[in-house]
C-alpha cells in the first residue's frame, strides 16, 4: 500500500475515534448531576435523599394549609447544611422574635465595653409600654424600678418583656443600630424598625419589623457559631433562650421530653378574626448532638391559637423525624 493511501486510512481512523469520543462525552455530560440535584436527561430523576427532602417539603406544605394564612418555614441541620424551606424568602412580621437580634446587639456592645452587664439602669413609668402589652416589669413596679443590664436582658429574652426591650433598645442607640449590627453579620433580611411602645400605638407598624425564615435561620447559625459575640455572651444568650417559659406548644410542643431548645417566640393580637403573627425561632439539639435551626412564622391567619401553634409544632416534629434518624 502506498504512503498516500496509508495516510488517508490513518485520517479516517482518527476522525472515527473523535466521533466516538464526542458521543461518549455527550452522553456523560447529559447525565451529570445539576446543582439542583437532578439529572439533565429523561427528566427529573432524583436521588433517595432528594426524594426524602421532597417528602418533607410536601408534609410541611400540607401542615401549613391548616393555618388558614401565610406560613414561612426554614429548617436546617447546621452541621450538614441539609435544609427544607417553605416561603423562606418572604417577609413576616417578627413581633417579639425581634428581641433575639436585639439581645445579640446588646451583648455585642457588652463585649465591646460600651455596656456592662452589672450597670444599673433606672426604669421610669414613662418607659412602660401600653397596659395591653406584656410587661412583668411594669406590672410588678408601677412606680418604676432600677435594674441591671443583665436583669433587663433576662426580662426581655426569657420573659419577653416589652418595657425591658425598649429600655435596652435605647441603651444600644435605637432600632437602626440593631439593624446595622445585623448587616455587619451579613444578614440583610431582618429589619428592626420600631420600639415596642410604637408597635402598641399602631399595629400596622409590626410589618416594618420583619424577618424572612431564611434570615432568621442565618441569625441562629451566627449565634451557634458565636459570630459577633464572645463565648460568655453566646453562652448567656443561649441560656436565656433555653430557660424561657414562653411558647411551650410551638417548637417544643411535639418534641421528646428533655429535648434542649433555645428559642424566641413572637405573638400579635387578633383583629377581626385575623392574627398577624404567631412565631417561633430556635436551635434544637438533635439526639446525636447536631443542631437543627428552625424558623416558623404563621401570619395573617384565621385559625385559632391552638391550631396556629400546632402548625409550628408539627413542622418542627417533621424536621426532627427526618434528621434525627
Amino acid at each position: 500500500m502506498n504512503p498516500m493511501m496509508l495516510k488517508k486510512l490513518w485520517l479516517c481512523g482518527f476522525c472515527l475515534s473523535l466521533l466516538a469520543a464526542s458521543c461518549t462525552n455527550t452522553d456523560s455530560s447529559s447525565r451529570a448531576v445539576n446543582q439542583d440535584g437532578r439529572t439533565g436527561i429523561s427528566g427529573e430523576v432524583t436521588t433517595p435523599s432528594e426524594n426524602s427532602e421532597n417528602e418533607l417539603y410536601n408534609q410541611i406544605e400540607q401542615i401549613s394549609n391548616t393555618a388558614q394564612g401565610r406560613v414561612g418555614v426554614t429548617a436546617t441541620v447546621l452541621e450538614t447544611g441539609e435544609t427544607v424551606t417553605l416561603n423562606g424568602d418572604q417577609q413576616f412580621p417578627m413581633q417579639s422574635v425581634y428581641k433575639f437580634p436585639i439581645g445579640m446587639a446588646v451583648l455585642a456592645q457588652v463585649d465591646q465595653g460600651k455596656l456592662d452587664l452589672e450597670q444599673r439602669v433606672q426604669v421610669q413609668p414613662d418607659d412602660f409600654i401600653s397596659d395591653f402589652q406584656h410587661s412583668p416589669i411594669r406590672d410588678a413596679n408601677p412606680q418604676g424600678v432600677e435594674l441591671s443590664v443583665a436583669e433587663l436582658l433576662k426580662y426581655m429574652v426569657s420573659e419577653s418583656d416589652g418595657t425591658a426591650c425598649d429600655v435596652l433598645l435605647r441603651l444600644v442607640g435605637g432600632p437602626e443600630v440593631v439593624t446595622e449590627y445585623l448587616r455587619d453579620l451579613g444578614i440583610n433580611d431582618i429589619v428592626v424598625a420600631d420600639t415596642e411602645k410604637e408597635l402598641g400605638q399602631d399595629s400596622a407598624l409590626q410589618y416594618r419589623n420583619y424577618a424572612t425564615p431564611d434570615a432568621a435561620v442565618a441569625l441562629l447559625h451566627a449565634l451557634h457559631e458565636g459570630q459577633g459575640l464572645s463565648d460568655s455572651s453566646q453562652a448567656l444568650l443561649l441560656q436565656l433562650m433555653t430557660e424561657t417559659p414562653t411558647g411551650l406548644q410551638r417548637i417544643k410542643g411535639l418534641l421528646p421530653e428533655g429535648t434542649v431548645v433555645a428559642h424566641k417566640t413572637g405573638s400579635s393580637g387578633t383583629v377581626d378574626g385575623i392574627t398577624a403573627a404567631t412565631n417561633d425561632v430556635g436551635l434544637v439539639t438533635l439526639p446525636d448532638g447536631r443542631h437543627l435551626a428552625v424558623a416558623a412564622f404563621v401570619s395573617d391567619s384565621r385559625a385559632d391559637d391552638a391550631t396556629r401553634e400546632e402548625v409550628i409544632a408539627k413542622v418542627t416534629r417533621a424536621a426532627w423525624d427526618e434528621w434525627s434518624q
